[in-house]
């Protein structure tokens, strides 16, 4: 990490820092890192050969972000003999020689003082952006992006937090955490295929923090790339990205971390359902909370309450990304297809309706009207199940790829409900059932007054269906009979138990279909 000088016509202030694995000696206008003997077992610089090979991989790798900034490889000759043991013998260690770049222009330090950071994001996204399309790729890179390794580290992590209990206070929420993550990997094989398929792991920057994006007028400085493990930083570009969505979040400008996420995605062409922001800025949450408990083990004051808040973003953010099913059901007239298309809207997910797609298998346009006695014509039994299995058929191609999807259809076949069940529960989605309800004269009032169009059901067809219809305990009934904003509020409610505002709402910015 670089310091920055201080303001005025005065020379900057010499300074030393120090990190777990360096000393960093700030001195006029350059910084000099040195890379400390030690050996902590994610990193081994405890001979000089070590050493120098990862300072030369530090500059190697960061010079794809600020080449500018890491000027080279220096050294430094000690005056005096090594004691007994070490192999340095001439005395000479390897230095990073860089430019200091200048506090007040950290992005962490911007968003602090409530800057508009929407121009220098935009210029990180490009960049970030720039830099992934440039990847090497390989095995040896695609390995690391698959569902399986995704799924290894977030156990390593489960495993790494739960060795903690005993010797700090866990924050709540880790089984919850578990189940989430579990499901939602366990349905989502053909997104993570889909990944890969389209190159989007990366061997990127793996430790995006605020603190090391410095905003200059003529670009973005990244510093600090992960560089002591080629695996954790050869992951989805999404996910690399997602790291610095949390940072900015933690700073308090989750409006900013929404920002980004668009623009990287923008700018990289990337089509990621928002399920999968979500999915990644949790797990960077939840590592973010496993070295806070560490350092709290450690004895640091605030270590304990951070790690708290971290886990709680984690959470909202893994709930966020879980996959929805959404059922909106009722007899003719009760509203359901202006409530799915409000719901659907609210969510920003997909709508199908089964009104569209019975007129598509018969070949008709969707507003052609069709009507027929209740049973007959287009409303055939043999008919409606092909409805509501090509349905299903699509919502499951959907919730494998990460996207939600709102189901606006009759509903009132229990064995249809079961299959939509069945549907969820292979695809690792939540299912939510939602029954719109309405006094029988305002429905009555609705199909009299209505247009012919998709929907062919008059009084006498809704009559029929009434008498047919089963009871649906599990649905949640949403009152339809006034303004639609009301009816959309109690559907979000029961969509989202824990409500929908806590994290940000990640939606993807348009882009012309390639």
């Amino acid at each position: 990490m670089t310091t920055p000088p201080t303001s005025g016509p005065h020379p900057p202030r010499a300074e030393v820092r120090e990190t777990h694995t360096a000393v960093l000696f700030f001195l006029e206008d350059r910084v000099y890192k040195l890379k400390k003997p030690v050996g902590l077992g994610f990193v081994d610089f405890t001979t000089l050969a070590a050493r120098r090979r990862g300072c030369e991989r530090e500059i190697e790798l960061n010079r794809r972000f600020a080449p500018d900034v890491y000027l080279g490889l220096a050294e430094v000759r000690c005056p005096f003999d090594p004691p007994s043991g070490q192999e340095e013998a001439d005395g000479a260690e390897p230095v990073v020689v860089m430019r200091r770049m200048p506090a007040e222009r950290r992005l962490a330090a911007l968003a602090r003082r409530g800057t508009d950071v929407r121009g220098p994001l935009r210029a990180v996204a490009r960049l970030l952006a720039a830099r992934h399309a440039d990847s090497p790729r390989g095995p040896e890179v695609v390995r690391e992006g698959t569902r399986d390794a995704l799924a290894e580290r977030w156990e390593a992590n489960f495993a790494g937090f739960r060795a903690l209990e005993g010797a700090v206070e866990l924050p709540e929420g880790m089984s919850e955490a578990e189940r989430l993550v579990r499901r939602y990997l366990g349905g989502r094989e053909v997104l993570f295929e889909t990944r890969i398929r389209r190159n989007r792991v990366v061997d990127g920057h793996g430790d995006l923090r605020a603190e090391d994006v410095f905003c200059l007028d003529d670009g973005p400085r990244v510093l600090d790339c992960l560089e002591f493990d080629d695996r954790l930083r050869r992951v989805d570009g999404l996910d690399d990205a997602a790291f610095l969505a949390m940072d900015l979040e933690q700073l308090g400008t989750p409006e900013g971390a929404a920002f980004f996420l668009a623009r990287y995605s923008e700018y990289s062409g990337d089509p990621a359902p928002p399920s999968l922001w979500h999915h990644y800025v949790a797990y960077r949450a939840f590592v973010r909370a496993k070295v806070s408990l560490i350092q709290a083990v450690q004895g640091a004051p605030e270590a304990r309450e951070e790690a708290r808040g971290l886990m709680a973003a984690a959470l909202r953010h893994l709930r966020a990304s879980a996959v929805r099913l959404v059922l909106v059901g009722g007899l003719p007239g009760r509203g359901k297809s202006t409530l799915s298309g409000a719901l659907a809207d609210r969510m920003g997910v997909t709508l199908l309706s089964s009104d569209r797609v019975r007129k598509e298998l018969a070949g008709i346009p969707a507003e052609r009207p069709a009507p027929a006695p209740y049973g007959e014509g287009l409303y055939t039994p043999e008919r409606t199940r092909a409805a509501y299995a090509t349905l299903l058929d699509r919502a499951a191609s959907l919730l494998s790829s990460g996207e939600s999807v709102v189901l606006d259809a009759s509903w009132t076949d229990p064995e249809q409900r079961e299959a939509a069940r069945r549907t969820a529960e292979r695809a690792g989605a939540e299912l939510v059932a939602l029954h719109c309800r309405t006094p029988g004269d305002v429905a009555a009032s609705r199909l009299a007054g209505r247009e012919p169009g998709v929907s062919d059901a008059g009084t006498e067809v809704a009559a029929a269906m009434a008498r047919r219809e089963a009871p649906w305990p599990e649905a949640v009934t949403v009152d339809t009979s006034g303004p639609l904003r009301g009816a959309a509020d109690q559907a979000l409610a029961a969509v989202y138990p824990y409500g929908a505002g806590p994290a940000p709402a990640f939606r993807r910015p348009y882009m012309e279909p390639g």
